[in-house]
């Protein structure tokens, strides 16, 4: 199956329900053919979905990711059911571990087993979506005689990846993968590790979509742009789900300065650790130009899908960001 390459907006738009509409809106009229949800808190972003589906008429419409240790499988497959029914053909339920900072300190929640966890609880949806009476005995969730109807329109199930454990897991189970924050000289290993898990599955690789969500600025100021990739992420590469996998990407010395500032609560340690060149490598920073040649090798390189997320210090870096990748300038 050969997919075609895509570009999509990131979503929510702000707290309110009408900012996200307005994005969606914006997108469709502009020729943007996807909107992909973060889920990491409020505003609860599946029932946005549902609350705001009727407002679209042509954008795919996705999740990158829904943690499952916050919903229950059998929660995850109704609520599929029904945006399914509201989206039919244009719904993808993303699903993935999430980090131990959004689980264990902001819903004291263990991250635990995490590939296990994510692994069964897409079997057991998948499951669940056909309408068959449950009987699943594993080692992080149950189910045994929940039925709910069948969904006409099951909607792909893709899981959110880092290393190479879980992206093979990911292209076994799952229908697609879903990339974040790797820096460039990682994609190609990457994607073998989806040939990997695709043929543990029998599947072709090329039939395993790869989405990623691309933290992307257009600007004149490139080290304006650098420092808010340093404030907004230098966070993220402290947890140890990031700071693993930046470690194995072939950043060990940043991934270790990362951690030895963030445990000892030196913010400049921390985030001088993001050299400018390890920013150009994970971020998309620089003229319209610059950005849109950087998504289509990304495209050369495997992904199919790439989220463009503005990393906005303004309003107006947001509007320059996604007016870049309007349908009339911009293609693959």
């Amino acid at each position: 199956m050969a997919f075609q390459k895509r570009v999509a907006v990131t979503v929510p738009a702000g707290p309110k329900l009408e900012h996200t509409r307005a994005r969606l809106e914006w997108a469709e009229a502009n020729g943007i053919p996807d909107a992909w949800f973060s889920d990491s808190g409020a505003p609860d972003t599946l029932t946005q979905i549902a609350a705001l589906a009727h407002y679209t008429k042509t954008l795919r419409i996705g999740v990158a990711v829904t943690p499952v240790y916050t919903r229950s499988p059998s929660v995850l497959a109704a609520s599929a059911n029904v945006i399914a029914q509201l989206l039919p053909g244009r719904f993808i339920m993303g699903l993935g571990s999430s980090s131990q900072t959004i689980m264990g300190q902001w819903n004291g929640i263990p991250l635990d087993k995490p590939l296990t966890r994510v692994k069964e609880t897409a079997q057991l949806v998948r499951t669940m979506l056909t309408g068959a009476k449950t009987d699943f005995s594993g080692a992080t969730v149950r189910s045994h005689g929940y039925r709910q109807a069948p969904s006409e329109n099951p909607p792909p199930i893709y899981i959110g990846c880092l290393r190479p454990n879980m992206i093979e897991m990911a292209a076994e189970v799952g229908d697609g993968v879903i990339f974040n924050l790797w820096p460039k000289s990682a994609l190609p290993k990457m994607i073998e590790h989806v040939k990997i898990g695709a043929a543990k599955a029998g599947k072709d690789w090329q039939g395993v979509e790869v989405v990623n969500r691309a933290m992307v600025l257009v600007t004149d100021d490139k080290e304006y742009g650098r420092n808010l990739f340093r404030a907004a992420f230098a966070p993220y590469y402290a947890t140890p789900v990031y700071n693993n996998f930046l470690a194995w990407s072939g950043h060990e010395d940043a991934a270790a300065a990362i951690r030895e500032g963030w445990a000892a609560k030196d913010r400049a340690k921390t985030t001088s650790a993001l050299s400018d060149a390890l920013i150009d490598e994970i971020g998309i920073i620089g003229s319209e130009d610059e950005v849109r040649e950087r998504i289509r090798e990304d495209a050369a390189g495997g992904v199919h899908t790439s989220i463009i997320a503005p990393l906005a210090g303004k309003p107006e870096d947001l509007e320059r960001t996604f007016a870049a990748f309007t349908a009339d300038k911009f293609s693959f």
